[in-house]
């Protein structure tokens, strides 16, 4: 091991210590932090509001200040994205995480202060490392680069806006090029197969001892080395590839198709990274269960319902969704996930779903607005009334793509099947900023298939559903639908 190795080893083991003592003080310090972050917003616009500098309990927080969806909380970003001081957060801020749209607009934009940043985002990807390494004494990770497949970025009326991922390699800068791969201006590339390219060409002869991101982009992007150099696994290519750091989206799907081009077995770390806030880390590889973290700027609550808790309410095996007041001007912002906690000494959690119905198979995050949007323009174009129709997400683990498969009941057929394709396709693309770029990238066009008049009702009665699930995170509705109308077929 080199002295550079050496000497960053103990650097990320030391952050270990700090790890150990914050989950233990978890509820000291999620009120410590509540109190500093009343205490900050209390001179803003909306510290001013919500009377912040006269709460000072968990109780009279969640007594005096509403809950935020986006939808909600839209009005004060507008402000802030146009440079305002003071409106949620002490200054301006300086950059907006874009992720995918609500009810009412393609994208949503989310806060990230300078600070936030550091301590948050980038001291959470630093731990997940640091976790790694405590847990695996012999690891030879930092002997080499991690490949890092960010997103892209741009200015945006002087404000930075673009996918978190991109965000954090600005704020990194270029001195986290000696431990991370590509080049900067590679990573930052907007076109997916252009970037897939490039980093085809650089990182060949690179000693990648890790990778980073989400598995579909990671999937499309290790193809297209392969190619590019005529390995047949990664494993030929890059020998000390040990450890696979992914989130956004559920790995199951994808275990098989990573261990077949991976070439060998390797570590699989899941974080809970979303773009709100760095929220939670595995601290055993291949594991679900995530430690929270309660020291990165953010203060959480926990809701069943209107039933509301901070952290020290929670209870093992009981499901909240979360709700986030954060450093960068969120405030008892819902994110719409879904958790477990498996643990409450210390506390641990497993994300379980979200309170809407959703998918993210492939990083895409297509909601239920989304789909309707999109569904009456194509109906709309092609003269179609939809009766029924249920959604799911197909993995392919010949290519590692995927697409979106719908199961459609017409009432007034399309004029063509292929135009109401095609439309629907380029609706989705229009409503979801994040589909549309999956779409350039990992994933085909939806797929329609057309069941006769009265399957649907057909399903509902031979498995007793009341109800028709739009989105499912798995295909197993959509095949029971499909093979009703196959069983109407041979009676």
């Amino acid at each position: 091991m080199s002295v550079f190795s050496r000497v960053l080893r103990e650097y990320f083991l030391s952050r270990c210590r700090r790890i150990e003592r914050a989950t233990n003080r978890a509820v000291e310090i999620q009120y410590r932090t509540l109190a500093t972050l009343c205490r900050q917003g209390a001179k803003t616009l909306f510290g001013r509001m919500y009377d912040l500098s006269h709460l000072r309990t968990p109780e009279q927080f969640a007594a005096c200040v509403d809950r935020f969806d986006y939808s909600s909380f839209e009005s004060f970003i507008t402000r802030m994205r146009r440079a305002e001081r003071n409106v949620c957060v002490p200054g301006v801020v300086s950059m907006f995480a874009r992720s995918s749209g609500s009810s009412t607009s393609r994208s949503k934009y989310l806060p990230v202060t300078d600070s936030y940043m550091r301590e948050n985002h980038l001291r959470g990807m630093a731990d997940v490392v640091s976790l790694y390494l405590l847990s695996h004494p012999s690891s030879k990770l930092l002997e080499g680069k991690t490949l890092t497949l960010g997103g892209s970025c741009c200015r945006e009326e002087g404000a930075l806006v673009g996918d978190l991922s991109a965000l954090a390699l600005h704020a990194a800068g270029r001195m986290a090029s000696v431990v991370r791969a590509p080049k900067m201006r590679i990573a930052l590339m907007e076109n997916f197969a252009a970037k897939c390219d490039a980093i085809a060409q650089q990182c060949a002869t690179e000693h990648i001892t890790a990778i980073a991101g989400v598995p579909s982009w990671n999937m499309a992007m290790l193809r297209r080395v392969l190619e590019y150099t005529g390995k047949s696994t990664v494993r030929e290519l890059w020998p000390d590839m040990e450890l696979f750091m992914h989130g956004g989206v559920k790995f199951a799907p994808y275990r098989e198709s990573f261990a077949q081009i991976i070439g060998g077995p390797i570590a699989y770390v899941e974080s809970y990274n979303a773009s709100e806030g760095f929220i939670a880390i595995a601290e055993r590889a291949d594991s679900d269960q995530m430690l929270l973290m309660p020291d990165y700027g953010c203060y959480y609550e926990f809701a069943i319902g209107e039933y509301v808790v901070p952290l020290e309410g929670v209870e093992a095996d009981k499901e909240y969704s979360v709700l986030m007041t954060t450093a960068s001007g969120l405030w008892r912002y819902e994110l719409g996930d879904v958790v477990r906690f498996t643990s409450v000494n210390p506390y641990r959690l497993r994300i379980v779903g979200r309170t809407r119905q959703f998918i993210n198979a492939f990083g895409e995050e297509l909601m239920l607005s989304n789909v309707e949007q999109a569904l009456s323009r194509a109906s709309f174009v092609t003269g179609a009334v939809v009766a029924e129709y249920t959604v799911a997400p197909i993995f392919m683990a010949s290519t590692g793509r995927g697409f979106h498969r719908w199961v459609v009941e017409f009432a007034q057929a399309p004029t063509t099947m292929e135009r109401f394709q095609m439309e629907l396709d380029t609706a989705l693309r229009d409503v979801n900023s994040d589909y549309d770029a999956k779409r350039r990238g990992v994933m085909l066009a939806a797929e329609v298939i057309v069941v006769p008049p009265g399957t649907f009702l057909r399903w509902q009665m031979k498995y007793s559903r009341r109800k028709i699930p739009r989105l499912r995170a798995d295909d197993s509705v959509s095949r029971q639908v499909v093979q009703c109308s196959e069983e109407r077929k041979m009676v």
